[in-house]
């Protein structure tokens, strides 16, 4: 293999922080309101990521009860130096509105796996801070500065303030804006390297959407407003390349090789389009959410760094000459069989705050998981969900579930946020009993799909399958009372309404993806338990054949 394929981390991978210690490369990963904090991947080749454990692991670290959607944690930055690992990160409390308030923290490892230190508080002058260890060894915090002034831009520029590693702390008063963007405006995600005697700043810019981008600036110094803007086309972007297969490249990394070659990992995007829509207006739905690209580097006689291939980057990389093959997962198929005491934090998520026996227990075969909130609850909720990685894959599992009410349910569900989802599950009603029901909420407005005609469970019923098949542009349900036969639920749902797109068209948090998950609900009160087990996520592909199977065949074009 002499190529990498973009995403080299496919599924909500957003916001990438990669570094080299040694021979190894590392990328950490925005997590926003899904618990653990911070994704980690390691490798050494570039195309082959491991996943490693997440580093904000309890709610010491990490409290994100009654965070909206799509705040928590916002573009970890993730350095290493002094012989640590530092780890930036910020815990955005508000996201709608004039203001953004939220904290940023840092905790420090000598392993990469951990321990991490108690946090420490930093700032909350704004978020996508990062952490610059200068050649000699004094660091800066370098971040994007909130403003909310209705009368002011809220992107108030690139602040940088020297932290003081005696006392752990930041001296505010060393605090100046080095860079302010350019018209394109809300310049963010801010990372300083030095390089051949320039400090050399890459922001991202234009939102990230289908304007964004990343642009680079440079300087001798770090005195206030004294970085110049790279001349010509900006870094990194996709706004005028609408039918590469990458989308939405910009905020993201610089790394080196070992033997001196460059490359930039970059948040990116693959939309898909219904076939009665323009290819360009709207430009496409982002099921998978922001994943992660990586991009090779190379720099021009004025100095300058620009992409192999143009600002637009490519679908395939050439790989480092000094790659050292790493082994890891081609795809990421699950099986849970729930025979471990504690969940699996690798692939399941859970929303806000960690699973404890307060949501449920897993161990001996099954999954129980305590009925709390509804699926459109911030703070009380018995959920657990994995991304989705792939546009085309089946999902099933076994539940026994007994209720007594209608404010009871139990069963399996496509998630974005509390605003947008669907839930395929058993409940009670007056006519039938036992039933399945499939609800759906779209911006906040819920639907019960079947009603009065809700299916009705047979009385010597123990268990009931769900299955959920997700096919690109939509996607679907199915149940079985044996674990063989199983049937379609006649409801085909808009797999888009998952889609950062359809969510930023009347909310302004977007920037997850979709997941797939478990869930048990009783907002009655009495919290009644639900039993899951055999969960298996398959993954059939990321392109439909004509003959109908599955492939993952990339191309350079979104229309191949």
């Amino acid at each position: 293999m002499t190529k990498l394929q973009n995403p080299v981390l496919p599924g909500f991978n957003a916001d990438p922080s990669m570094i080299r210690v040694g021979d190894t490369y590392y990328i950490a990963n925005s997590t926003f309101e899904w618990f653990p904090g911070v994704r980690l991947h390691a490798s050494k080749d570039l195309a082959h990521w491991q996943q490693l454990p997440s580093p904000l692991s309890t709610k010491t670290l990490l409290d994100m009860k009654g965070n909206p959607a799509s705040g928590g944690i916002w573009a970890p930055d993730l350095s290493y130096a002094d012989g640590k690992f530092w780890l930036v990160y910020t815990d955005v409390k508000i996201v709608e509105g004039a203001f953004k308030d939220m904290t940023n923290y840092l905790t420090v490892s000598s392993k990469i796996e951990g321990p991490w230190s108690e946090p420490i508080k930093l700032n909350g002058v704004g978020f996508d801070a990062s952490l610059f260890h200068d050649e000699d060894g004094r660091k800066y915090l370098v971040q994007q500065t909130w403003d909310h002034r209705e009368y002011h831009h809220p992107f108030d520029g690139i602040t940088l303030t020297e932290f003081d590693t005696t006392t752990m702390k930041l001296q505010p008063k060393t605090a100046r804006t080095i860079y302010t963007g350019t018209e394109v405006k809300l310049v963010e995600g801010p990372h300083l390297y030095k390089i051949n005697g320039y400090y050399y700043l890459f922001a991202a810019q234009g939102g990230t959407v289908f304007t964004h981008q990343e642009v680079v600036a440079r300087s001798k110094t770090l005195e206030a407003l004294s970085f110049e803007t790279e001349p010509g086309d900006p870094f990194i972007t996709n706004f005028d390349t609408p039918d590469n297969y990458v989308q939405k490249q910009g905020h993201g990394a610089l790394v080196e090789t070992p033997s001196g070659e460059w490359y930039y990992a970059s948040l990116m995007a693959r939309p898909w389009n219904h076939v009665n829509e323009s290819s360009t207006d709207p430009r496409g739905w982002s099921t998978l959410g922001r994943e992660t690209s990586i991009q090779k580097v190379e720099w021009d006689e004025a100095g300058w760094p620009r992409i192999v291939g143009g600002h637009g980057g490519t679908t395939f990389v050439d790989l480092p000459k000094d790659a050292i093959e790493t082994t890891a997962p081609a795809h990421h198929s699950q099986h849970d069989d729930f025979t471990s005491p504690e969940l699996d934090t690798l692939n399941w998520n859970t929303l806000r705050i960690p699973f404890t026996s307060e949501m449920g227990t897993t161990g001996d075969g099954k999954l129980t998981l305590i009925g709390k909130g509804s699926l459109a609850n911030t703070h009380d909720l018995s959920l657990i969900a994995r991304r989705w990685q792939a546009f085309y894959f089946d999902a099933t599992v076994k539940v026994k579930f007994e209720p007594f009410s209608y404010q009871q349910m139990a069963g399996m569900t496509n998630f974005y946020n509390d605003r947008h989802w669907s839930f395929a599950f058993i409940t009670w009603n007056e006519i039938n009993g036992h039933v399945i029901e499939i609800g759906e909420n779209n911006r906040g407005n819920y639907t019960s799909y079947l009603k009065d005609d809700a299916i009705k469970i047979p009385t010597d019923t123990e268990y009931v399958w769900f299955r959920t098949k997700a096919r690109k542009e939509s996607y679907s349900y199915e149940y079985s009372f044996d674990g063989e036969n199983f049937k379609e639920i006649p409801v085909t749902l808009d797999a888009a309404i998952l889609s950062d797109d359809y969510i930023l068209q009347s909310y302004g948090g977007f920037f997850t993806g979709a997941f797939v998950g478990l869930a048990a609900v009783d907002y009655s009160g009495y919290q009644l338990k639900a039993e899951f087990r055999d969960f298996d996520y398959k993954e059939l592909g990321d392109k439909l054949l004509p003959d109908g199977s599955y492939s993952w065949q990339a191309s350079e074009s979104r229309f191949d």
